[in-house]
């Protein structure tokens, strides 16, 4: 249970954290994040946009998106999805609920802030015409996709994710060695993007960017996504029908699933 105390002090750190630091920290999760999502799109585009080719993409886009975790434990920085795993200090009775959700707060909103970041910078920087216009067309097709799923499902898709990007993190904390925790992050990370789960942080540069990139005609007539679905592309949908879902699923997850269950399993109960 060597993992289980390291992770209990390390949500003492985190929510110990002065407010500056904690931002400055969330900003650059939320950009490697961002960086992560769209190298993987970029690396996968292609075989994405074909039915015959799409598991390959998505094997595709997992082994490069796995990069984003990775800089986020070994450079250091602060993600919401993995700072669900607090709720094991919380447990432990070494922080508050009121320190955990303050956490919480700041890092969504550093994470908002860097994803937002990248996105706005792929969209100047041209690189959405790769292909002429198709790396654009599948940024709009995800972010679609994403705003109509259903409730329920956006929820389990979070869980799911969580589930996976927190015992990525658990494993990371048992490795000695800087190869052993990338390691460690590299096949789970590529489970969770290749299985299809929805990741609230990576979503915050997934959509805003497809937001954006419908603004483009080329790239709206590249993504042969229907009318009806680029109408529901906005940002009141990125929240409600996507990010409030998937923020929730994403807690119940990790803070769930994982740092709860480890943490019963030792017999703790109080």
């Amino acid at each position: 249970m060597e993992i289980l105390e390291h992770t209990i002090n390390t949500g003492l750190i985190k929510t110990r954290r002065k407010i500056l630091s904690v931002l400055i920290l969330s900003f650059l999760g939320g950009v490697y994040i961002a960086f992560a999502s769209e190298g993987s799109t970029m690396a996968a585009y292609n075989l994405l946009a074909n039915a015959d080719t799409y598991g390959l993409g998505k094997v595709l886009a997992g082994a490069v998106f796995g990069t984003g975790l990775m800089l986020v434990v070994l450079a250091g920085a602060e993600l919401f999805t993995g700072n669900s795993l607090i709720i094991v200090s919380v447990l432990e009775r070494k922080v508050t609920v009121k320190a955990m959700l303050f956490n919480w707060l700041l890092v969504y909103i550093g994470n908002f802030l860097g994803s937002l970041c990248i996105a706005m910078m792929m969209y100047r920087s041209g690189l959405f015409s790769s292909s002429g216009g198709l790396l654009g067309g599948m940024t709009i097709k995800i972010a679609s996709y994403k705003t109509a799923l259903p409730f329920l499902s956006a929820f389990f898709l979070g869980v799911m994710c969580n589930w996976l990007v927190c015992l990525a993190i658990w494993v990371s904390y048992g490795a000695a060695e800087t190869a052993g925790k990338a390691l460690a992050i590299f096949f789970i990370i590529c489970l969770f993007i290749t299985s299809g789960f929805e990741h609230s942080i990576a979503n915050m540069y997934y959509i805003p960017a497809g937001i954006l990139a419908k603004q483009n005609p080329q790239w709206l007539a590249m993504s042969q996504v229907p009318a009806d679905q680029i109408a529901n592309l906005n940002w009141i949908s990125f929240i409600v029908k996507n990010l409030i879902p998937v923020t929730l699923g994403n807690i119940a997850g990790g803070a769930g699933m994982v740092g709860g269950l480890y943490w019963l399993s030792r017999g703790k109960v109080k």
